[in-house]
């Protein structure tokens, strides 16, 4: 005699399964100088108070502007995470700072826009710097900003750096262990799939622009 089995239950648990996991998943890109354009749009859309916290103090776009232009993609490491429209909702900014000795330090900067945050876009930005800096034989993550920085302090206590306050400002240092097989399979896994996911994003653009540019002639033509 064959067990009984409750097909209703499975069924239910099939159908909500996807609708708890409905939110896509965070994918980070590396990028290039021929981001620069994205970075801009995305650095300009953040506010006064969002800008202070990325930067340390208000700054206007001129000097976003510098910051952007300056960024030299052949030393330090750039991170992000593009939306549906492929604006950047999430940059991650990896500096290399002068060796000091063996000791090989990296600063890391990160900004969301509003819009995307709560899901967790900040923790992978932080993520994909923290396994290229331990590939990269970074042996300390650094990170600078004011203590009032819920999300970098959010990031910063949930990865076990160390914090020092001083003067409404936070130090936040992070050692890592040296590079092994797994941190560069799973580093170069992760930016394959980011760059799918960037293909399949801009495909799915373009065909949403020649359906729009579609209809007005179908529209002329009726």
């Amino acid at each position: 005699m064959e067990p009984s089995i409750n097909r209703t239950a499975e069924q239910i648990v099939a159908h909500d399964q996807p609708l708890k996991d409905a939110r896509p998943p965070v994918l980070v890109r590396e990028l290039s100088a021929a981001d620069r354009e994205r970075l801009l749009t995305h650095f300009f859309a953040l506010d006064e108070d969002d800008r202070l916290l990325r930067f340390g103090q208000v700054v206007p776009d001129r000097v976003i502007e510098n910051y952007v232009r300056n960024i030299n993609f052949s030393n330090d490491k750039v991170f992000g995470v593009f939306g549906g429209a492929l604006e950047l909702i999430g940059v991650g900014h990896l500096a290399y700072l002068p060796a000091e000795g063996d000791k090989r330090t990296a600063e890391f900067g990160v900004s969301v826009l509003e819009s995307a945050r709560g899901r967790g876009v900040g923790s992978k930005l932080f993520e994909r710097a923290a396994m290229r800096s331990r590939n990269t034989h970074v042996s300390v993550l650094y990170m600078h900003c004011l203590s009032r920085n819920s999300t970098m302090m959010h990031i910063a206590k949930k990865s076990g750096m160390k914090i020092e306050y001083a003067y409404g400002e936070a130090d936040a240092y992070l050692s890592l262990a040296p590079a092994d097989q797994t941190s560069i399979v799973t580093e170069m896994l992760q930016e394959q799939a980011a760059v799918f996911d960037y293909a399949m994003k801009r495909q799915a653009q373009r065909a949403s622009q020649v359906f729009q540019a579609f209809i007005p002639a179908a529209a002329n033509a009726a």
